[in-house]
């Protein structure tokens, strides 16, 4: 489960477009979609959309496409590329006449985050994400959490720096018991609730160094240490505070 998320309902807009990257022409959107959000194990060619509120009935396939995720207000928020995709016979239509859902064949990519697509619904329909909401989740849910994240973050601002001017990242160990949770808590401390600073430590490599090219000092400090040390491999500590100190960071454990 991924507490506070499991509440949310589904989408009464479309949540989902796919569309073909060289023309710009939309094949299908959707309010949800099945078999996309799969772990590895699970893929399968077919994919299912369901609530379809367009549908190009005169293009069958493409070989570049684009699947888009969309706010309440149709403002894209994500996207995956996925490659060739082909409309598949079952076209299942409601008592109205309405399409209500059609199968597509995807060939190439998935996104491996089962959770994601909870997560996604979330981030569209708002309000804004709040300040440590992702402290309820459970580990794959903040592996899920994290991917959005990242996957917005650089659709919606095109790079991994710290926004705005210079910053003290204040992060309190703890919540910090996980990796991903430090990642989660850094993301929110640098750029605000759900903001990106890196998913691994090459991310936060990239992250603290593309932040220095723009001339933004980062200050960061890390209440109730002890607390996250008591949790935490001691590798992935040693690797953050070797990075910290490859950079130059004012980086402070107390």
């Amino acid at each position: 489960m991924c507490g506070k998320l499991s509440a949310v309902i589904e989408a009464d807009f479309p949540l989902y477009m796919v569309v073909d990257e060289d023309s710009g022409d939309v094949l299908l959107a959707a309010e949800e979609v099945d078999g996309f959000f799969v772990s590895q194990e699970q893929g399968s060619p077919e994919v299912v959309f369901r609530g379809v509120h367009s549908l190009d009935k005169g293009r069958r396939r493409t070989e570049d496409a684009n699947l888009q995720i969309l706010s309440r207000e149709s403002g894209k928020i994500g996207e995956y590329f996925i490659g060739r995709v082909a409309l598949g016979d079952t076209v299942v239509k409601s008592s109205d006449g309405k399409i209500s859902s059609v199968s597509c064949y995807v060939f190439d990519n998935r996104c491996e985050y089962p959770e994601a697509a909870r997560i996604w619904r979330r981030w569209a329909l708002g309000p804004a994400v709040e300040e440590g909401e992702w402290i309820q989740l459970s580990t794959g849910c903040l592996d899920a959490w994290l991917h959005v994240v990242q996957n917005s973050w650089f659709v919606l601002n095109s790079d991994a720096a710290c926004r705005g001017s210079d910053k003290v990242a204040d992060l309190d160990g703890t919540y910090i018991t996980t990796s991903q949770k430090f990642f989660c808590a850094l993301g929110e401390a640098v750029n605000g609730p759900g903001g990106y600073f890196g998913s691994n430590l090459d991310a936060l490599a990239d992250c603290i160094h593309s932040s220095l090219d723009r001339g933004v000092s980062l200050r960061i400090i890390w209440r109730n240490y002890k607390l996250s040390r008591e949790s935490l491999d001691h590798y992935f500590l040693d690797s953050v505070t070797a990075i910290m100190r490859e950079f130059g960071i004012d980086f402070t454990a107390c």
